[in-house]
């Protein structure tokens, strides 16, 4: 068995999650199962970053200690793997003493190669990023991914981590794995930010302060920057540094992040880890952002979209369903409720639901047993899927397993089984079961708990089901 490491992103928990998170997870939970039914010895991690100024202010406007306020909101964010029915594997907090260990070891490698060091410094800084602004990013003076918060200016002394000395070999690691960053655009874009010129960024804050992080270690009076700490996280999650084994065994490993995350992922993560000693990361993701009908979401338009009351009133299937195949595999894509509902009737109620409805009904009623649901892919066909998951085009995995279901259909609506007698009709049914036995294993990455009701549907003394997807 193949050993394999997915991870997502640690989002922050200063909200409640949303929609483009769920996508997110729900992309890694996809390659994830495909793995799995390929033999691959799988490792998928995901967890909470919860440190930093916007949590601690978060915490203080509600009147909570930051500790107290994080370990409610995790409680959501974990609860989002059950709604989504989600197999990840590994779940780490950046609060875990665990994670703590590794960053504070982590920021010792990094000092002891000369790459840590001190200085006073002034910037303009973006809460909702926790990120360092330079002019030409702003938008009229403001963030334009947090248009609604103040752009703030900072003087102190901190720490600071010498990105600038890693600019060659992170043009080296570019060219030499070209397929580092996909879509391939994103890896041009990233080529170019650090072919530009790269400046030394502040890792620390002081406590007095933003006492909410990890203690900087030999200096009680910092705390880390949350990136850095964050960043950690990809390494933390398999037990590093303590169980180096493990470490080994899985890392390095794919990440899955928006594009809001480029940079941090794909160029100040792969030089804190040459720092430190450690194999880069083998590949980055980069998804988009989701829109609402066509609007970007925000709490002030009332158009945020929830992920649980979108599973509680369609179904856990529908959602992951819905955000794999309407939401484009690395580009910005819109949630329509109006496209949800009428996706869910076209393709899951009456093209999938009914194929399963027919078959299964006429089968039952012929007392049909059938004991041999075997793998009619052809090679090629193998080698599509395998191509598709490796690049991340879910819509082109859903177009496969979609044009099967659709001919399958037609075959069905040519022979009319309905119309023939039992004795006629028998192998036709069997051919039928069988191939919808394999349409149920080609979901299972998709849609698990539908392919599980349709594989078990198609195998030994065939009885009737309940409607895989009730039409709304």
């Amino acid at each position: 068995m193949k050993n394999f490491y997915i991870t997502t992103t640690a989002p922050y928990v200063n909200a409640d999650p949303h929609i483009g998170f769920a996508l997110e997870i729900i992309q890694a939970d996809t390659v994830a199962r495909y793995k799995r039914s390929m033999g691959n010895n799988v490792v998928f991690g995901f967890g909470t970053d919860e440190h930093g100024l916007k949590i601690y202010r978060k915490a203080l406007e509600e009147g909570k200690d930051p500790q107290t306020y994080c370990d409610e909101l995790v409680k959501k964010y974990y609860n989002l793997k059950k709604a989504l029915n989600v197999s990840s594997t590994h779940f780490m907090r950046t609060t875990d003493s665990r994670h703590i260990l590794a960053a504070k070891e982590f920021w010792n490698r990094c000092f002891r190669n000369g790459d840590i060091y001190k200085k006073n410094y002034r910037i303009k800084y973006c809460v909702g990023c926790e990120l360092e602004k330079t002019d030409s990013e702003l938008a009229g003076g403001q963030c334009p991914i947090h248009p609604n918060l103040k752009i703030e200016n900072y003087e102190e002394e901190n720490y600071f981590f010498r990105f600038s000395k890693y600019q060659d070999r992170l043009l080296e690691l570019y060219d030499k794995q070209p397929d580092f960053v996909t879509p391939q655009y994103r890896l041009k874009e990233i080529r170019e930010f650090v072919s530009n010129g790269l400046q030394d960024f502040s890792i620390s804050r002081l406590k007095e302060k933003m006492p909410w992080g990890v203690d900087v270690p030999n200096d009680p009076d910092h705390v880390m920057y949350v990136w850095f700490d964050a960043l950690v996280f990809y390494i933390s999650t398999l037990g590093w540094p303590e169980d180096n084994n493990a470490f080994q065994k899985y890392w390095p490993g794919i990440q899955v992040a928006g594009k809001d995350n480029l940079r941090q992922q794909t160029a100040i993560w792969q030089a804190m880890l040459i720092s430190a000693g450690l194999p880069c990361s083998k590949q980055v993701f980069i998804h988009g952002f989701i829109t609402a009908n066509g609007q970007k979401m925000s709490k002030s338009l009332g158009n945020v979209v929830d992920p649980f009351a979108l599973v509680k009133k369609y179904g856990t299937d529908a959602v992951r369903y819905y955000l794999l195949r309407e939401i484009p595999s690395a580009e910005d894509g819109d949630y329509s409720e109006a496209r949800m509902k009428e996706i869910y009737n076209s393709d899951l109620a009456n093209e999938l639901g009914n194929l399963a409805s027919r078959i299964i009904t006429i089968a039952e009623t012929d007392k049909i047993i059938y004991r041999s649901v075997t793998d009619n892919l052809s090679l090629q066909d193998n080698l599509f899927l395998k191509i598709y998951y490796e690049d991340f085009e879910f819509n082109k995995i859903i177009d496969f397993i979609w044009n099967k279901i659709r001919s399958l259909n037609r075959e069905i609506n040519e022979f009319a089984p309905w119309s023939k007698k039992p004795e006629e009709r028998k192998e036709f049914l069997e051919k039928a079961l069988q191939k919808t036995g394999v349409i149920g294993r080609l979901l299972e990455p998709i849609m698990p708990e539908t392919a599980e009701k349709i594989v078990k549907s198609t195998q030994g003394k065939i009885k009737k089901i309940q409607p895989l997807f009730p039409r709304l």
